[in-house]
């Protein structure tokens, strides 16, 4: 079950990279990533705070160039997996989905060493058979957001990663597959429409989206899925049906108290889901089919003796593997 709030003692810990200088660092990075486990990573929208099952629960502190993340993240084991879970919008739900720094909380999953990262997000329906409670694997996004950071390069180091095939589908199989052993209603396959927030949609936005053939529509997995991208992490979204969005003729009648409800059910199912999913991805894990493990490999487009010195050592984390070779 994923309940609301947890009560977990402090523990701060300092990574020996921290203490390294960038160069170092990077080198670092490289032989750790080689020689590291698989460790799960799971963004928790909203209704999701915690993971109730994670045994040798414990908080740490990781600190990013890129600032605050959203909290501190909450390490363990679920059925003998790593695992390292961050809710989205804080402990109490303190952060809108524009105020989420989405830079610092990919780049402290990064850091923690997280190599499969799992979004699991409360959003609005589009669709008459999508209906409240249902669950969808996300395969592709539109971005309508626009008062974001969306990228962890800029002016001094310059990138542009593929984001065609925006999501893991070695993820989104495990999802399939584990909502399917919950016993969750899943469908395959959808787009998200990612939008600014934090109003909720207009119905002439809301027709509008329907008829661009998007499935869901939420405010929260742009621009985390692109910079989860970017620091090559594999990266699959589970979005939560919560209700119809606004274009549904029965949108008026329905209640906060009902979407409260739903939202509820839904995490106790993401925690089924979670339980199940965990050891279809334990070790070893292969190289992703997919080369999200790789998507820096040729997006560098900086020449090497024009790169900002800091902004290399600022992306330590997220492209060491490329900036050390």
């Amino acid at each position: 079950m994923v309940r609301p709030q947890a009560q977990t003692a402090k523990l701060s810990i300092r990574r020996p990279r921290d203490e390294l200088p960038g160069e170092y660092a990077c080198a670092m990075l490289l032989a750790m990533s080689e020689l590291a486990k698989v460790t799960i990573g799971v963004i928790g929208g909203s209704g999701i705070s915690d993971v109730d099952a994670l045994t040798n629960p414990r908080l740490e502190k990781i600190s990013s160039p890129f600032g605050e993340p959203s909290a501190e993240l909450l390490r363990g084991e679920l059925n003998g997996v790593e695992m390292a879970f961050l809710p989205r919008h804080g402990k109490g739900h303190v952060l809108s989905p524009g105020d989420v720094n989405y830079r610092a909380n990919i780049d402290v999953m990064k850091r923690a060493g997280v190599t499969d990262l799992l979004s699991l997000s409360a959003c609005g329906s589009l669709r008459e058979d999508l209906s409240p409670g249902m669950f969808v694997v996300v395969d592709q996004f539109i971005d309508r957001t626009f008062a974001r950071e969306k990228s962890f390069f800029g002016r001094g180091l310059v990138a542009h990663a593929s984001m065609a095939h925006p999501v893991c589908g070695r993820l989104g199989d495990a999802l399939e597959k584990g909502a399917e052993a919950a016993g969750i209603p899943t469908v395959r396959g959808g787009t998200y429409l990612a939008m600014e927030g934090p109003q909720f949609s207009t119905l002439a936005e809301s027709t509008m989206y329907r008829n661009m053939g998007c499935d869901v529509i939420g405010m929260t997995n742009m621009p985390e899925a692109k910079l989860a991208r970017e620091a090559e992490i594999c990266y699959a979204s589970m979005a939560m049906v919560t209700d119809y969005d606004c274009w549904h003729p029965d949108h008026d009648h329905v209640s906060v108290e009902d979407i409260i409800r739903v939202l509820t059910q839904n995490a106790e199912k993401a925690g089924s889901l979670l339980e199940k999913i965990a050891p279809m991805l334990e070790p070893p894990r292969e190289v992703c089919a997919h080369g999200c493990d790789r998507a820096l490999e040729y997006a560098i487009i900086t020449a090497p003796e024009a790169r900002d010195p800091e902004m290399i050592k600022k992306l330590d984390a997220i492209a060491g593997r490329v900036l050390a070779s």
